[in-house]
Order: C-alpha cells, then structure tokens, then sequence
C-alpha cells in the first residue's frame, strides 16, 4: 500500500480509498468494478487468465506461523507433509495452498480461512499447526502482536524460492495499468523504493 500511496497521486489521482475486503474477494472486485487495482499479489499464470499485472515490485519468500514448541519439528512444507498428524492453514486462494499442495501435504490436512486473524487465532488454539503465508506477513503480525507462544519459520528456497508480486488490475483497464507501470519504471530501484523495502523488510526484484 505504501507504495501506491506514493505512485498514484503522482498520476493525478488527488486521493485514494482503501477497502478492506478478504483475500478471495481481491480478483472478483477487479472483475466487477469494485476497486481499480489491488494491493501487491503474487503474479501466477492462472491470474494472469483473469487480471493483469504490474512490473514486479517485490520478490517475498513464504513462511509458516507455528507454535514455538514445534519450532523443532517444523522446518518448512515437506516437515508437515511427512508427519502424519501435523494439520497446515491456508487462506482461500492463496499460492501457498498450491505449493502445499504440490510438496506432498494432503488435503485433508489442509484448513482453509477467509481471514488471516482467524488462521493465527488456530494457530495459537492447537486446531491446526502451521499457517501458510508470506514470511514478512507473519514477522509484522508478531511485531504489532508478540506472542511467546508463536514463533515464524521461513520456508527454505529449496522448497520454494521468493515470487515476485505486482498490482493486479482489470483486463479492460490497461490505461491505469500502463500509467502505474510508467510510474513504477521510475521509481523502482532509486533511494525511496530502497527505503521503502528496508522499512517493510521485503526483497527488490532483480
């Protein structure tokens, strides 16, 4: 978000509404004309079926928000999808749910969410062991809720290695997509977006 409220209002756009709405709800909004554009997503090929998106603005790794007393234990998507028991939480229509997926958790141990406060919340209740996110998404949740109880393991690039994200914006919108595009060519790379991603702690894509 940071980001846009940088970029837009250098496009002649005075002010910026933010609506929050869950995560499945993002690319549907798009579609139906509820928001102009998303905040970053991941950029896979089966969005691009239904949004286009920006140049990347930054590259995160995956992370599971776990229990600290499973610390030992849970290392990554392979660890959960060797144990017979341990359960992971995804929210609905995220990528990770595709990369659990694809390294060997079963879906009947998978627990899908609409929020990411319910999935912590499950996390901390024992109901499920890990919650499948962005590693960055789990440290900023801990740093504005410290929980001892909770700890963050980042999925090891092995497994996976950081995705590139963009904005996502409506396929007959391409006009507000070249613009952002136009103003991200500019400042990606130069000491604000440098700032920005220290600030945040997110990865510049190359």
């Amino acid at each position: 978000m940071e980001i846009a409220r940088h970029l837009l209002p250098n496009l002649g756009v005075p002010s910026i509404q933010f609506i929050e709405t869950e995560f499945s709800e993002l690319l549907d909004g798009l579609t139906d004309g509820r928001w102009a554009m998303t905040t970053g997503l991941f950029i896979t090929e089966a969005r691009r079926e239904r949004v286009d998106f920006s140049r990347p603005i930054w590259e995160l790794p995956d992370g599971l928000l776990i229990r600290s007393e499973t610390a030992a234990d849970i290392h990554g998507y392979t660890s959960l999808a060797q144990s017979p028991t341990r359960r992971l939480g995804i929210i609905q229509d995220q990528v990770q749910h595709q990369t659990a997926r694809r390294l060997g958790v079963p879906n009947d141990r998978i627990s899908l969410f609409n929020t990411y406060e319910a999935a912590a919340h499950a996390v901390r209740a024992g109901t499920i062991d890990a919650y499948a996110s962005v590693a960055l998404a789990h440290r900023g949740h801990l740093a504005l809720n410290p929980d001892p109880y909770l700890t963050v393991v980042e999925v090891p690039s092995t497994e996976k290695p950081p995705e590139r994200g963009g904005f996502a914006f409506a396929k007959t919108d391409a006009s507000l997509r070249q613009a952002v595009d136009t103003a991200l060519t500019a400042f990606v790379n130069t000491p604000p977006h440098h700032a920005l991603a220290a600030r945040f702690g997110f990865s510049l894509p190359a």
